[in-house]
């Protein structure tokens, strides 16, 4: 009710902002005097794509991932696309691809770009001029000033110094413009870089840095993680306090603890999340990501720290012997509003061997929503699901209905193997069970086993159909054995594996992952069906290395 009673109160003062903002009045309070130029470009610390440029220079096509939307240069009104796209073309985060490119063709082709872009929205516009759009624009244009800038005409830097005061004007009154997470964060970027390079405007960056350090606590959980348990999401958080911070520095500002702070508490946090080959695992809306940028990351942030085992705050557990690795999503959903993209995969789990991923999770879609909410389901993990339906159902705004009340983990570490015991109520509105998941890893890495209970306390009365899912790497070959009861796994580094279970029948059906870019791989999937027809069901499951 809280959360219904916060929405309405959100969408009134919205509603009323966009009335006083959409006025001629509002638009001429937006000038006033132009200043000479920015006392500094902030050094922008992240790599472009050339091969983006390119597209976007030869065909005006914008790039996210591998998707491409062809889109005129002159026309930045795109229909009938996800809201993504909208961010991304307003953002001008693809001026980064044009500085990669470089020369006079990078250059120029921001220019125009940036001087299209004033002379079309030179006004308020009630989704390009959102507060994180704009402070996502504003922050790539200072920051990317010295590269297309300082060398134009006088004409250009009198239009593009009008703008980006206009647009600070705006942003100071509009925040916090009932934003979270990191659209705030991308909307206090941009004023703290504002402060920093226009003379006299130093109030702003008071305000962007008392903003931020109430963030900083709100978003970046005790453990490192953050408070929407998206990996990505963690990531881009690191990336805008590293930018602020590098800012502060050559801006000739002391440095701002809480930033600092914040780093040492994150980076052990994307460390846990990492397999061996560097890239994520996909949990709660998260793609592999490139472990290069991942890298990259944390080589900025300077950060020395040791990679957990657990994140009990954010709700993880992780299990690394020999060359096996184990991630466990073992928490909660995080609380509204920060549940609006968070998957429905409770007690769901990642497993790895050396490179080579075995057990995964199927992803997400960078772009497209119906990838999004179809990957958000249950059976698009590796997990339980009853009944073939979602643990809880989902509002209109994409948050969680009923979700569960209590999860409880347990954890045994021993010289030679470990026990994460883990239980969640998140069924019983529906159907009165509890879900209890154990993993048990031994022998340096070459034996895992599992279990899934689920008791009841009101008695069955109907029987329910229950599935428990391993979806596989795509780079797995698997084939049913044992009069499918068992089944033989082989990675691309030659190490054979053999699945067993107890307490249900074993089938192989087909799956998908969307781990990387827009394309989804055909995989396979393991699945152990069986019926509750009591108040206590158990299913039994082992991953065992084949020796030779």
């Amino acid at each position: 009710m809280h959360a219904l009673i916060h929405t309405i109160q959100q969408k009134i003062r919205c509603k009323a902002g966009q009335l006083a903002y959409n006025s001629p009045l509002y638009n001429w309070s937006l000038g006033g005097t132009i200043p000479r130029g920015l006392t500094f470009s902030p050094c922008d610390l992240w790599a472009g794509n050339v091969d983006n440029a390119r597209w976007l220079i030869n065909s005006g096509t914008f790039t996210i991932e591998s998707d491409h939307l062809e889109l005129s240069n002159s026309n930045w009104h795109p229909v009938d696309v996800d809201m993504k796209w909208i961010e991304h073309i307003h953002g001008f985060d693809w001026l980064r691809d044009l500085r990669a490119l470089g020369g006079d063709q990078g250059r120029k082709a921001a220019r125009l770009m940036i001087q299209d872009w004033i002379n079309e929205h030179q006004n308020w516009h009630g989704t390009y001029w959102r507060s994180d759009i704009l402070g996502h624009r504003l922050s790539n244009w200072i920051a990317g000033y010295d590269f297309f800038g300082e060398s134009a005409d006088e004409e250009f830097q009198e239009l593009f110094l009008e703008s980006i005061v206009r647009q600070l004007r705006h942003l100071v009154r509009s925040l916090p413009s009932g934003l979270h997470g990191i659209q705030l964060l991308h909307a206090i970027k941009g004023l703290a870089y504002g402060g920093l390079t226009i003379e006299g405007r130093e109030n702003y960056l008071e305000i962007a840095l008392n903003l931020l350090d109430q963030e900083i606590d709100k978003q970046i959980l005790s453990d490192g993680g953050h408070i929407s348990r998206n990996p990505s999401t963690l990531l881009e958080t690191i990336q805008i306090l590293i930018d602020i911070r590098a800012a502060i520095r050559q801006g000739g500002y002391p440095a701002i603890p809480k930033i600092q702070h914040g780093l040492d508490r994150a980076i052990p946090a994307v460390r846990f999340f990492r397999h061996a080959d560097g890239a994520f695992a996909l949990f709660n809306n998260t793609q592999e990501n490139r472990a290069d940028h991942i890298k990259s990351v944390i080589m900025q942030a300077s950060v020395r720290a040791k990679t957990l085992n657990s994140l009990p705050h954010s709700g993880y557990e992780r299990i690394s012997m020999g060359k096996a690795l184990l991630i466990a999503d073992v928490g909660k959903p995080p609380v509204w509003p920060y549940d609006q993209n968070t998957h429905i995969a409770p007690l769901s789990f990642e497993f790895s061997y050396a490179r080579e991923r075995i057990f995964v999770n199927c992803g997400t879609h960078p772009t497209s929503p119906t990838w999004q909410e179809a990957l958000r389901s249950t059976p698009a993990h590796s997990t339980l699901i009853i009944d073939d339906r979602n643990m809880c159902d989902l509002h209109k705004d994409g948050s969680m209905g009923h979700r569960p009340k209590t999860a409880v983990v347990n954890r045994e570490d021993q010289n030679q193997s470990s026990i994460i015991d883990a239980c969640h109520d998140g069924h019983v509105p529906v159907n009165g069970m509890t879900h209890r998941r154990r993993f048990y890893l031994a022998d340096n890495g070459h034996d895992l086993r599992g279990e899934d209970n689920l008791t009841s306390a009101i008695d069955i009365t109907t029987p329910h159909d229950v599935a428990v899912r391993f979806h596989l790497h795509p780079n797995v070959m698997v084939s049913l054995v044992q009069g499918g009861q068992e089944a033989l796994l082989r990675l691309n580094n030659g190490t054979g594996w053999r699945f067993t279970i107890t307490g249900g029948e074993l089938e192989l059906e087909n799956s998908v992952y969307l781990g990387e870019g827009i394309r989804p791989r055909k995989t396979k999937q393991l699945v152990v069906r069986g019926n509750v027809d009591s108040n206590t069901q158990q299913f039994k499951w082992a991953l065992q290395r084949e020796t030779k």
